[in-house]
């Protein structure tokens, strides 16, 4: 396999995407910062700044010392994941796939596609052009492996090309051992055990043949380091081809998009309405073929005079229902400037997640008759903002009171606890328990009648019980054990409740541990 790394310039990278154009520039000393708990570090640099001696992972006071005149700015490392993202699938115009490597590297797969561009060496002659064209400064190498590939382009010549025939370990074994990608403590240990370049350590691990002392030594040394990049042993495999590296790949994903080129332009509201309708109908059709529903929506407005209006909108559920998104969009229109005309309107679904056809259901009905809960929550939001509507959604607890929280209805839902899937829950949870008064036979035993409300209930069938203990992590050791029961009354009613404690456990505000109380907490079907 041939891989090819790109090892973009870090200053010039992450300085094109912390800072806008003309805030800063390569003739000013420059330095993205990133808030510590001993004060501002600096992340980047540029060459201005190195020249005046600031250097990344410096302190920003030590640093205006060297150069007070230098320019800083906040560093977005999320912004910069995403820029590299982005690069990533820009980049696999060179081969069929290619993965990121953090915080400023590239990796792309060029089997059987190095002829189509004229060989390797055009190739990398092609690639360097056009990042340079971005403003980008890269270096670039191939060669079989990942680990030879990034150790050539961070410490080898430039455009660096490694066959597969080649010896690898002789060919990059005057390259220092930082070529490894180890972690700095690694790096310190290594330096003291007096090994600085690859053929220092390749020299030991091969000493008294396959797996001799010297490797052996290593071994023990690092034993305990699970990471690749903790155990110099695995990096030198990975790099010689011995171990298999996996890579995550970036794949893109293609968002619906529809739009309209209009031979006159707009300006009256009327057929800006019409277009929408159109575009919706056209996002539905598209959303259905792909079997999913549309999150988020973008709607761009191209006017005459170049000016572009881009309206967002959010749903709490995903959907394709193109009259829905028109009513949504309708409250977002209100102020739309035409200018002189608006000639291409654009919708675009840049989050959609996965809904399939299914027949006419309860929300459907809801929607005919009136409104669903999902199309409600849309409305409210577009009127009252994001924040000023809130609904209810499950939470992993076993105690019934936490298994719900209420939260924004744009924010996505929380992970599921699988574990909890097979108990079986009420149909209607009361707003607090209520404590009801048992008579039972035994102390430990079922009830047999219990008041609540002022009615007295004669138990028919009993279920149970459950036993639900205090979460250890936030609770007090005295708080009680609960034990619920599913019953069912003479007149076929069922309720579920629920015993708090038990006799002489030692908990609750009595420490010798006195009678249990019980409590109805919800009604079952």
């Amino acid at each position: 396999m041939s891989v090819w790394l790109a090892r973009l310039s870090v200053d010039r990278w992450r300085l094109s995407n912390g800072l806008k154009r003309g805030e800063g520039g390569d003739a000013l000393p420059t330095a993205l910062i990133t808030e510590t708990a001993h004060g501002p570090r600096i992340n980047a640099v540029n060459e201005a700044a190195i020249a005046a001696g600031a250097r990344k992972g410096m302190m920003l006071a030590d640093a205006r010392t060297l150069c007070p005149s230098i320019q800083v700015a906040p560093s977005d490392p999320a912004g910069d994941i995403d820029a590299l993202e982005k690069l990533a699938i820009w980049a696999q115009r060179w081969g069929p796939w290619s993965a990121m490597d953090p915080p400023d590297g590239l990796l792309i797969d060029i089997t059987a596609a190095a002829h189509l561009f004229g060989g390797e060496r055009r190739l990398l002659e092609d690639a360097q052009a056009l990042f340079r064209k971005r403003e980008l400064a890269a270096r670039l190498a191939i060669a079989p492996t990942a680990g030879a590939a990034w150790a050539l382009a961070h410490y080898g010549p430039e455009l660096a090309i490694l066959d597969p025939d080649d010896d690898i370990a002789q060919r990059l074994s005057q390259l220092p051992v930082a070529a490894l990608r180890l972690d700095d403590d690694v790096m310190t240990v290594l330096r003291r055990l007096g090994l600085k370049r690859l053929s220092d350590l390749s020299g030991i691990t091969t000493a008294g043949g396959t797996g001799g002392t010297g490797r052996d030594a290593i071994m023990r040394r690092f034993r305990n380091r699970r990471s690749p990049a903790a155990n110099p042993l695995v990096r030198m495999d990975q790099l010689l081809g011995k171990v298999p590296e996996p890579l995550l790949p970036v794949i893109p994903q293609h968002m619906p998009l529809v739009q309209r080129r209009l031979a006159e332009p707009i300006r009256h509201r009327e057929l800006l309405d019409q277009v929408l309708a159109d575009l919706a109908q056209d996002m539905s059709r598209e959303l259905e073929g792909k079997a999913k529903g549309a999150r988020r929506l973008e709607l761009g407005l191209w006017r005459v005079d170049g000016e572009v209006v881009v309206r967002a909108l959010e749903m709490a559920a995903a959907t394709r229902d193109a009259a829905h998104i028109c009513r949504l969009f309708a409250a977002k229109l209100d102020d739309v400037d035409a200018g002189f005309g608006i000639e291409t309107v654009r919708l675009r679904a840049s989050w959609a997640e996965p809904l399939a056809l299914s027949q006419g259901d309860i929300e459907t009905s809801a929607e005919n008759q009136g409104t669903s809960l999902a199309a409600c929550v849309d409305r409210l939001t577009v009127r009252l903002g994001s924040r000023a509507v809130t609904r209810p959604v499950p939470f992993a607890s076993h105690i019934p009171e936490r298994a719900q929280r209420w939260q924004p209805p744009l924010e996505p839902e929380p992970a599921s606890q699988g574990e909890l899937a097979f108990h079986h829950r009420p149909l209607k949870m009361l707003d607090k328990a209520e404590r009801i008064t048992v008579l039972y036979a035994t102390p430990d035993g079922y009830p047999r009648r219990f008041r609540w409300r002022g009615q007295v209930h004669e138990v028919a069938r009993v279920e149970g019980p459950e036993r639900i203990a205090p979460e250890w992590w936030r609770e007090r050791s005295s708080v009680r054990l609960r034990d619920y029961y599913r019953i069912e009354d003479g007149e076929g009613r069922r309720y579920w409740i629920y015993r708090h404690g038990l006799i002489g456990d030692g908990r609750g505000n009595d420490k010798q541990g006195g009678l249990p109380d019980w409590y109805l907490q919800g009604l079952c079907a």
